[in-house]
């Protein structure tokens, strides 16, 4: 850890006292009276420093500490930074007081122990470098000069004696020392404040219906965005290719519903978040820019986001079930045996209380957000559940199962309202069952397929033919590769407004077909190797 601290480069500044803020003028009312509060301008620039250091701007960040005068001096835990101290972590001591003003006795304090600390480890060259090159002993040297040639001479020394360095009493106290004297000093802050308020504000004022309840928001002019509607159009062509390791593939991918991330799970375990305009790692997340990864202890095969796109569920091949906040990579919820066995898909409800997975087990099941709990299991498939989605309205769930059956489930009870078996193509067996890979809710406004909002889905088999079909059983319309050989399908997804349906066959290709007319408009090579899965973009 000591070998560490060169390599930081970054140093904490001398302490500087906050400005003054000053009140902003208040906006005119448009509803009913409420209590006035003020707002110091000071609190403004500390949600934007918060707001820096979560996301890496560490230069901003700097910048705008030395320009506004004013220091963020919160830490997400202060628990954790005084535990830090007490066991003598500097590396992670001296990073974390990098964003803080404190008083210059307390640096001074803290800087000598990690100082003698150090030469007690014999990292001589690290402890003289901490001496000469940081602002707590380029002060220290200028007004307690006699203290830092204490301690230069200290360093200089062929042997370390303890009792000298710390002046007869144990390490470990002066450490409780530091620590008290700094938890004075720090305020606790929870995460990601400004990102809550903005949507608090946001929330309320789609309540009070200022803002519309659905649809994006430009936040900056507070107003509905004016969504530019584009014509659904097919792909033409590979815009970017995301290359993992030797060792490692992907098992799983996601876009959140925002379109701002798009995630990938891995055989390794790890959940990686990517930009998909450069097909890179996302570094504005800090923790990836850190090197720090969500990431589970067997392979990831499984993921989908919240509609808000602030939580991602993962699942494991060990059905082991994980809920992540993508802004900062903390595991909100673990569910340690969702299932028996692997979980191969997962949903959100649509009020994002619930998230239900499909599993080898042979069974989905429903789990709370909240109470961290298992709260119902769909059974009735003989063999891998491959899909389980809610239907429009959330009233009821749909899965599709390797045993070549789809089942539609009521949602509360758990009751089973109706088993379809998709009739195979007519060059097939009409006696054997085909595997469903996946089973889709339309997207579509209600009336467009069928009477009811959740009239129809599309159903994947493991053949040439993709088929829309109703909640009954009905077959409305089929997609064929006309491929016997190799165009069978392996995965499928719809585009946002459903106007296509894209599938994946053994032949490596994309299918794109035009569901109002269920044309096979065009097709695409999209790999050399295997394809596994199929996700679109929200827009």
């Amino acid at each position: 850890g000591a070998r560490r601290l060169a390599r930081l480069g970054r140093w904490p500044r001398k302490a500087r006292r906050g400005a003054e803020g000053t009140r902003p003028r208040s906006a005119p009312r448009r509803h009913a009276p409420m209590a006035s509060a003020s707002v110091e301008s000071a609190d403004i620039i500390r949600l934007m420093l918060q707001f820096c250091k979560e996301n890496g701007l560490h230069r901003t960040l700097q910048t705008l500490q030395e320009e506004s005068r004013v220091s963020l001096n919160t830490v997400d835990s202060l628990d954790g930074l005084l535990g830090d101290v007490n066991h003598g972590r500097w590396d992670v001591v001296l990073q974390a007081v990098s964003y803080l003003s404190l008083p210059e006795n307390v640096m001074q304090d803290l800087y000598v122990q990690v100082i003698l600390e150090l030469a007690e480890a014999r990292e001589v060259e690290t402890a003289l470098h901490l001496l000469r090159e940081t602002s707590p002993m380029s002060t220290m040297k200028q007004e307690v000069p006699e203290r830092y040639l204490r301690l230069e001479a200290l360093l200089k020394k062929t042997y370390f004696d303890p009792r000298e360095a710390f002046d007869g009493e144990p390490k470990e106290k002066k450490r409780g020392e530091i620590a008290q004297a700094m938890s004075k000093h720090i305020s606790v802050a929870p995460p990601s404040r400004l990102l809550a308020l903005v949507g608090q504000a946001l929330k309320w004022q789609q309540h009070a219906g200022i803002l519309p309840a659905n649809g994006r928001i430009d936040v900056f002019r507070g107003v509905a965005a004016d969504a530019i509607e584009e014509r659904e159009q097919c792909p033409t062509m590979i815009a970017k290719t995301v290359k993992f390791g030797e060792k490692s593939h992907p098992e799983c991918a996601c876009f959140s519903p925002d379109g701002q991330f798009c995630v990938s799970g891995s055989v390794d375990g790890f959940v990686e978040v990517w930009d998909y305009q450069t097909a890179m790692l996302r570094k504005d997340l800090s923790y990836q820019e850190e090197g720090s990864f969500m990431m589970h202890e067997k392979a990831v095969i499984g993921a989908a986001f919240s509609k808000d796109s602030e939580l991602l569920a993962t699942g494991s091949q060990d059905g082991q079930l994980k809920v992540w906040r993508v802004a900062s990579g903390q595991c909100v919820r673990r569910y340690e045996k969702a299932h028996g066995e692997g979980i191969t898909f997962i949903t959100w409800s649509k009020d994002a209380t619930q998230i239900l997975t499909a599993s080898f087990d042979m069974t989905a099941r429903a789990h709370g957000l909240k109470s961290g709990k298992t709260l119902k299991e769909f059974r009735g498939h003989t063999s891998y559940v491959n899909t389980a989605v809610y239907t429009r309205d959330g009233a009821k769930v749909v899965t599709g199962s390797s045993d070549g059956n789809v089942i539609v489930f009521d949602a509360r009870t758990t009751e089973q309202i109706n088993l379809i078996t998709p009739p195979p193509p007519p060059h097939l067996s009409s006696t054997m069952h085909y595997a469903v890979n996946s089973a889709l809710v339309a997207p579509s406004p209600p009336g467009q397929y069928g009477d009811s909002d959740d009239a129809t889905i599309f159903v994947c088999t493991r053949t040439n033919v993709i088929q829309m079909m109703n909640l009954q059983g009905q077959v409305l319309k089929s997609f064929s590769s006309g491929r016997r050989e190799k165009g069978d399908f392996v995965a499928m997804t719809l585009s946002p407004k459903g106007e296509w349906l894209y599938a994946v066959a053994e032949d490596h290709r994309l299918y794109c077909f035009s569901v109002t007319t269920g044309a096979l408009e065009q097709t695409l090579k999209v790999s050399e190797k295997e394809v596994i899965g199929l996700t679109h973009h929200p827009s």
